[in-house]
């Protein structure tokens, strides 16, 4: 669990710099997303009960860990999720599952593309492609020996193993398709055959490529016939189904609109699977956002079931899935809740220091370019000649002599601290060299500072500082809308202040059913399986009474352990 989450947040800002995908605004093609949804077949209900006696086995603890534990059960209720003939390929093969379902999409979108040679990907990180046995000997091994008499003498081949690749490709080339056309990424061992393989189909010569997240994530570009994705399995991590997005949702795809397809078999374990990435994207979303994040938030990295989620599971409870969907709900609540809270907070502090603050430095503004317009229209141009320009302690009437000793005024400004050198229209007159610009400003003050950039001509000096001192109505409008605009804010900020949070009862409501959800399903509100008694406070042992109780005789049949004498 992770406290004072903004905090950190500020604190990671500073070496991090977070961009997410709504705020780049990259051309990508727009994404619809289609869920495919399986009916069990008799044999996976049969078996999904089968792992829920298995489960009552390890909660209980009369089966040895090492023999059979959550972890390995929620594998095989992953497996049994994706086909029955993974965990027994004897199984028959039954039309309706979710791989058959993939199977006629595929083919009916490989259909439809054949003129633009449309490509798609199919991600499955469960019964992957596998080496032969004998082959994975011999690279163990790699021993001439044992190669020498595998080709002396060869073995007959063990009969290949299943598994759901071989499955889709060999049904896709039954319904038509060239077989040189399907490809999995296991095949290209290299670097070198990978970029063969990316090329191939990009270029259209392969249309349907299957791999894993692992192997066909992350720096897998091959987007630019991309039509269709299809997740077949659920990954555990949302990153990883963020990579498998991002081959398709990703610049240079050529198609406007592309598809995803994630397929869930009902009544086992998918369904949980998908809102567990959900929950871990949650918690994700949480941290990395634009608003303000909650004050505290649970990781989710678990990567069994509970008991008490495997039995709602294969009870079929309606509840297990009211309650994910509560999760959720009042998360995203808490979230907006904070971000109130934290507009609230920066409100209260805008009212009390910052638009008094800068509301009388913009009257103070306002004034001093008043004072100054006055000063200016004291001193007015004569239309028919200069108004003469005081440098060092010398009157200029003459525009050329006046612009002269301008410029070399500036070559006596050593430092980058201004140097007074005279006066022009009631405004006195400083020279300062800006580095980083590399160049020298004429500074005019009265109650404000009106700048002019100086360069080599001496009469269009003049003009840039009359020009400057032109403009001087301008920048007084420009403070006085900004003063409009601090008033009409902190009016606006005064309507917002206080104001409650518009979802405090939608918040309780779902808080309240969602913990009497985790009650009636013996959950402690984090997905784990509630402790079967808790004993109060006020009951537990006194640790100083156990200490003043007499040391009970050890046992004379267990040996005493060794300790060195401190003397």
């Amino acid at each position: 669990k992770f406290f004072n989450l903004p905090e950190l947040m500020n604190l990671f800002r500073e070496v991090a710099d977070i961009k997410t995908a709504d705020q780049l605004h990259l051309p990508t093609p727009e994404v619809e997303y289609h869920n495919i949804v399986a009916q069990p077949t008799a044999h996976q209900k049969e078996m999904v009960q089968a792992l829920s006696e298995r489960a009552s086995k390890v909660h209980s603890g009369t089966i040895d860990p090492s023999e059979d534990n959550m972890l390995k059960i929620t594998g095989d209720g992953r497996k049994l999720g994706l086909d029955q003939r993974i965990i027994n390929q004897l199984l028959p093969d039954e039309p309706g599952t979710k791989v058959n379902q993939c199977v006629n999409n595929i083919v009916q979108i490989w259909r439809d593309g054949e003129a633009d040679k449309l490509t798609q990907l199919v991600f499955c990180d469960i019964s992957t492609p596998q080496a032969a046995p004998s082959q994975k000997v011999a690279k163990v091994l790699d021993n001439p020996t044992l190669h020498a008499l595998e080709e002396a003498i060869p073995l007959p081949d063990a009969e290949p193993a299943f598994t759901i690749y071989e499955d889709i490709r060999q049904k896709l080339i039954a319904q038509g398709m060239p077989a040189d056309q399907i490809a999995f990424i296991h095949e290209a061992k290299t670097e070198v055959q990978k970029k063969e393989l990316f090329s191939k189909v990009r270029t259209g010569q392969v249309r349907v490529l299957l791999g894993s997240t692992a192997k066909m994530g992350a720096g897998t570009n091959v987007q630019d016939r991309l039509v269709a994705l299809h997740d077949l399995d659920c990954p555990w991590r949302p990153g990883d189904l963020a990579q498998r997005k991002g081959r398709i949702e990703r610049q240079g795809n050529q198609n406007p609109l592309v598809h995803v397809y994630r397929y869930v078999t009902e009544g086992t374990f998918d369904a949980y699977l998908w809102q567990t990435v959900e929950n871990k994207q949650k918690f994700i979303s949480q941290i990395m956002t634009s608003k303000s994040p909650v004050r505290s938030c649970d990781d989710v990295d678990e990567t069994a079931l509970s008991f008490a989620e495997i039995k709602a599971l294969c009870a079929g409870d309606p509840r297990i899935k009211e309650r994910m969907d509560l999760d959720v709900e009042v998360a995203r609540l808490k979230l907006m809740k904070a971000d109130h809270q934290s507009k609230q907070y920066h409100l209260e502090d805008q009212l009390l220091k910052y638009f008094p603050q800068e509301i009388e430095t913009n009257k103070g503004y306002i004034k001093g370019f008043e004072a100054d317009l006055e000063t200016l229209a004291a001193h007015p141009h004569p239309q028919d000649g200069f108004a003469g320009m005081e440098i060092r302690g010398d009157i200029l009437t003459d525009k050329e002599n006046a612009g002269a000793a301008l410029l070399d005024a500036c070559k006596e400004v050593k430092g980058s601290d201004p140097v007074q050198i005279g006066s022009y229209r009631g405004f006195s007159m400083s020279v300062e060299f800006v580095a980083w610009k590399q160049e020298y400003t004429l500074l005019l003050r009265g109650q404000m500072t009106h700048r002019a950039t100086l360069g080599a001509d001496p009469r269009g000096n003049l003009t840039r500082i009359d020009n400057a001192l032109a403009q001087m109505a301008q920048r007084l409008e420009a403070v006085q809308n900004q003063l409009s605009n601090l008033c009409q804010q902190q009016a606006a900020a005064k309507e917002e202040v206080g104001k409650p949070f518009p979802y405090e009862d939608e918040l309780k409501r779902k808080n309240a059913r969602l913990v009497e959800l985790d009650t009636l399903l013996n959950i402690d509100g984090k997905g784990r399986s509630a402790p079967e008694t808790v004993i109060a406070k006020s009951a537990r042992p006194s640790v100083l009474e156990g200490l003043k109780r007499p040391v009970p005789p050890r046992s004379p049949e267990k040996k005493p352990k060794q300790h060195e004498e401190v003397r």
